[in-house]
This record gives structure tokens, C-alpha cells and sequence, in this order.
């Protein structure tokens, strides 16, 4: 069987060709002009996997070469940059452009989910995107050696009804509070600059909480994390992360931990239970 890897930057889709490789399945990979890494070539060559170097925007394209690889199911993994579809540079096809015209709203959700509707009307069904990486995804409970001290676990309670209430807008998963004030909030710039806005603006101590949406679709735009996050929230001083357990994908396994515990950090997976 054939499965179509719709590729972003980051190693999530590194992750997804290994696993999808290792339980059998052929590969065709429709790799981001604008964002995949280049590293990707090696990977498909390696893994005697498919690999062709599409656009952003180039929809029918896309949808053509899973068809013609006989990819009946596909899964989108890594990060297309917000600001790469807004900014202007985005040059659409017609069947990009069709589903832009039907938009009631740019947002994410409606976006994506508009995509795989397309795709869907092709016979091409979009799978959770961690539908292969189920082990990485975050447990609950306290994820590292330090627990979260009173002060922490303060601004945690002060900030998940914020960061559920701005991440069900579809605005942004991360928010960073302190002394239970928010500092910064995440919108098109991704986690890393929100970490290191919050870090500019309220020096160390800040707190990080990155949730799912509160009706977050599998398939596309699942919380992350991996090593640079922990690098950025050490450069930022940032003390404790909060992740929704069993909807945020761990990257970088161990060593994120592990330079978690180096640095002190604590990391707590939000357990199903405590969400609203």
C-alpha cells in the first residue's frame, strides 16, 4: 500500500517516512518548495522512498502526483509558517484557488480542513497526522525529574483557560504567563519567538503552556515539540512547560528531557481529564 507524506519543515516528517517504511508501506513524498528541508532527499533515497518538490499553493499538483504514486491515504506532518500563506508569496492554482474562494475565514481549521475535503473528493483520505508516532506523543503527568513548584503550578491554573480560550479562537497553542499575568501570546510566529518575546519582555521565570484546540483535528496542526523548544526556553530563562498529554507529539525523544532536567526545567503533560 501507498501512503502519501505531505511534507513540512522539522523532522516530524522524518519520524513519519521511518515509521510508515518500517510497517510495510511504499512512500511518496510531496515535499514543501518553501519549507521541507533539503535533507529530505537523502531520506527518501535511503528508504528507496518517492520524492517529488512541490509549492506551496500548487494544490493540483499535489493531488496528481498522490494519485498517479496510486496514494490513497496520505498524512501531512511538519510545519508550514501562517506567515507563508499570508505574507503574499503564495502563488495559487486553480484548485488552490477554488478552495480560497469558498473560505469563510484564513484561519488554520478552515484552511486545512478544506484541503482534505479536496483531497477527500479525489479518494485520497487525510490520516491523524500521529497516527504512526503514537509512542511519541506526550504522557500525563510530570514528564521530567523536577516537579512544578506552587509558584508554577499558579501560573498554570491562571493561564490554561486563556490558552484554551485563544487556541479554540484559532489563533494561536502557546501562551507564556508569569506572576499570573499574561506576557505573550502566540499567533502566526510559532513557539520559539514566543518564547523568546516572553523572555525579552518579563526575563527569566516565565512559563509556558501550549495546548491543543479544544476540538483539534488530528489530521493537521498538532502541538509539538522537540529539542529547540527546550534550547529557546533556556536562552529566554523560562522555568516550566505545560503540554496537553496524548494531543502533543514529543520530538527528539529522550534528549529533550534530558536537557530539560540539565536546565532544570519542569515539563507537565496535561492529563484529558483537566481540560474543559
Amino acid at each position: 500500500m501507498t501512503l502519501g507524506l505531505i511534507a513540512g519543515n522539522g523532522r516530524f516528517p522524518f519520524l513519519v517516512l521511518e515509521a510508515a517504511r518500517s510497517l510495510g508501506y511504499e512512500v511518496v513524498i510531496i515535499a514543501a518548495k518553501e519549507e521541507a528541508f533539503s535533507e529530505l532527499n537523502e531520506a527518501a533515497q535511503r528508504t528507496g522512498s518517492e520524492i517529488h518538490w512541490v509549492s506551496l499553493g500548487q494544490l493540483g499538483a499535489c493531488i496528481k502526483l498522490l494519485k498517479k504514486a496510486g496514494a490513497t491515504q496520505a498524512v501531512m506532518a511538519g510545519q508550514v509558517k501562517h506567515t507563508q500563506i499570508f505574507a503574499g508569496g503564495l502563488v495559487p492554482d486553480l484548485t488552490f484557488l477554488s478552495v480560497l474562494t469558498k473560505l469563510r475565514a484564513r484561519n488554520t481549521d478552515g484552511l486545512i480542513g478544506a484541503v482534505a475535503a479536496v483531497l477527500q473528493d479525489h479518494g485520497i483520505e487525510l490520516l491523524n497526522s500521529t497516527a504512526l508516532l503514537e509512542p511519541l506523543l506526550a504522557r500525563p503527568g510530570v514528564l521530567t525529574d523536577r516537579s512544578p513548584n506552587e509558584e508554577e503550578q499558579k501560573d498554570f491554573a491562571f493561564g490554561y483557560p486563556m490558552a484554551d480560550a485563544v487556541a479554540g479562537l484559532d489563533i494561536g497553542q502557546t501562551i507564556a504567563v508569569k506572576h499570573q499575568a499574561v506576557v505573550a501570546v502566540e499567533a502566526m510566529e510559532g513557539t520559539d519567538e514566543v518564547i523568546g518575546r516572553a523572555g525579552y519582555l518579563a526575563g527569566p521565570g516565565v512559563r509556558l503552556i501550549k495546548v491543543a484546540k479544544p476540538k483539534q483535528d488530528m489530521r493537521f496542526d498538532v502541538p509539538v515539540i522537540g529539542l529547540a523548544t527546550i534550547q529557546a526556553m533556556r536562552v529566554a530563562g523560562a522555568t516550566a512547560l505545560s503540554i496537553d498529554a496524548g494531543r502533543t507529539l514529543v520530538l527528539d525523544g529522550d534528549a529533550v528531557f534530558a536537557s530539560a532536567n540539565e536546565a532544570k526545567i519542569t515539563i507537565v503533560g496535561r492529563a484529558a481529564e483537566a481540560r474543559r
